[in-house]
């Protein structure tokens, strides 16, 4: 499939008419009330609803949720037009700019053969540009934990700093469960709370070193995991049983029948 340029830049010029026209005088009530600080709670559920599509792999929604960011992105950009601060057209153009200068290996005469060369490169110039501090700056303290952990080791190993092969991985997490197990042996909570967190950091790591997502593992494992509790349930109502009265023995045999199928 290809796209029809013509033809996208009809609809998106569309769409801004009609962003233009529900935050006009004459136009939606609630629309007009928004704020940049507002409409984030929406925007949020929206890339969680895109993620969702992906995930599941349903195409007709992943198409539907694309055009509500898109609306998200041009009611922001109404917004800020409105209050004199910037227009679409300056974050087209910006991002237009960024892409082209970020990437010398396309637009330019910088040769890279490999994805993680022409990242590190998009790290090395954003650097540069932001005149950071910090080579772990520009992840925000908002992400889940998860992709944060695992941003700022990329950020980290785009830098020089990583692991040369996987078993210096494995070895440091099994070294961090040992301090966990010992953590919890002494009775130290306080210490056995940071090793958790060690262990973690050190399991994202592992996910990172493959480019795994460990956020997106971790949804698959809560998916997994809901669904067999359910057939736990399921299995146990047919039996004119209650979760309560029944014993982990009983609830077990029901969850390793439930593997063989999820």
């Amino acid at each position: 499939m290809k796209m029809n340029r013509n033809k996208s830049l009809k609809h998106f010029l569309k769409l801004i008419e009609i962003v233009e026209k529900l935050r006009g005088p004459d136009g939606c009530p609630w629309d007009k009330e928004q704020t940049h600080e507002s409409l984030l709670p929406y925007f949020l559920e929206e890339t969680y609803e895109v993620i969702e599509s992906v995930e599941l792999e349903d195409w007709n929604t992943l198409q539907e949720e694309l055009g509500d960011i898109m609306l998200h992105v041009l009611l922001q950009a109404q917004i800020a037009t409105e209050k004199s601060k910037f227009s679409i057209e300056d974050s087209l153009e910006n991002i237009n700019k960024k892409l082209i200068k970020r990437h010398p290996h396309v637009f330019g005469n910088k040769k890279v053969n490999k994805s993680f060369q022409a990242k590190k490169n998009w790290e090395v110039i954003k650097h540069t540009e932001k005149k950071r501090l910090s080579r772990l700056d520009g992840v925000p303290k908002s992400l889940p934990a998860l992709i944060r952990a695992q941003r700022l080791q990329q950020k980290a190993s785009y830098a020089g700093f990583d692991w040369d092969n996987v078993e210096d991985i494995w070895k440091k997490l099994y070294e961090e469960i040992n301090e966990l197990k010992s953590a919890q042996k002494t009775g130290n909570m306080e210490n056995f709370k940071e090793e958790i967190g060690d262990v973690l950091f050190s399991v994202v790591n592992l996910s990172r070193f493959f480019d795994i997502p460990a956020e997106d593992m971790l949804r698959a494992a809560n998916r997994k995991f809901t669904s067999r509790f359910q057939k736990i349930e399921e299995e146990l109502k047919a039996k004119g049983k209650k979760l309560e009265n029944c014993t982990l023995e009983e609830m077990d045999e029901i969850w390793d029948k439930s593997k063989e199928k999820i």
